[in-house]
């Protein structure tokens, strides 16, 4: 099975770092961010891995032939001409993604999740199933009683985002996304005929098109997870991976 690491972005939130380095070499217990990834990947079976590259692209590649792919086979999706978003990133890796479901995982993400079961769980019949909790943030996707997803808000500004005009966020499941994602690949279908361009967001496309296309939150009963995106929360990331462990 298919999965595929966004390692593309600048990682401007964790500068000065990634002045020199790209986001997914940023080191947590010893191992770059790609490699706990990658590892953890590995361990649910999965065989082939995506990688999208743009900021210091050579050091990404260089690195994952140095760990001979992590024990996978490993194509890149070169974005060094331009840096596509999530959604302009899977797209323009279609011909390395199709095939199957394939599953979204963001570099920076550390978490307790037994892909094994999150994959379970995953309804066959969605355009994507994506992983979510009850966690403190200003952003949250919005979901019915069956946990499809109808839009987002964000609570700090009251903004609603969704295709059903007057939407009641009061009405909905309010959960954050944790950054992994199992999607079909009807959705490169979907991406040319609805008219997205090279650069768009996955969470702008989720949410314009769930009216018409079936997107599913799964939620464990359980999950630690940190997003290791902020050069001050690096030192806490090395305690929240050694408790993990």
């Amino acid at each position: 099975m298919k999965a595929m690491i966004f390692a593309a972005g600048l990682g401007t939130r964790l500068k000065p770092l990634t002045d020199s380095i790209p986001k997914a070499l940023v080191k947590v217990g010893g191992k770059p961010l790609i490699y706990h990834v990658a590892a953890k990947l590995k361990a649910a079976g999965f065989d082939e891995l995506v990688v999208n590259v743009h900021h210091f692209p050579d050091m990404i590649m260089d690195y994952v032939r140095e760990e001979d792919g992590f024990g996978m086979r490993v194509a890149f999706s070169d974005e060094r001409d331009l840096l596509r978003e999530t959604g302009g990133g899977i797209r323009h890796a279609r011909q390395l993604l199709e095939g199957g479901p394939f599953l979204v995982h963001n570099v920076d993400i550390l978490s307790d999740l037994d892909i094994g079961w999150f994959l379970s769980k995953a309804r066959p019949d969605a355009l994507a199933n994506i992983l979510v909790s009850e966690r403190k943030t200003q952003r949250y996707l919005l979901f019915d009683q069956d946990m499809r997803l109808a839009g987002w808000t964000n609570i700090a500004t009251g903004e609603v985002k969704s295709p059903y005009p007057g939407l009641d966020p009061s009405e909905c499941r309010m959960l954050a996304f944790d950054g992994v994602h199992l999607i079909s690949d009807r959705i490169f279908t979907i991406f040319e005929e609805d008219g997205w361009g090279e650069r768009f967001s996955i969470m702008d496309f989720y949410i314009r098109e769930c009216a018409n296309h079936a997107i599913y939150g799964v939620e464990p009963e359980h999950l630690e997870m940190m997003d290791v995106g902020k050069a001050e929360t690096l030192k806490e990331a090395e305690s929240f991976l050694s408790s993990l462990k």
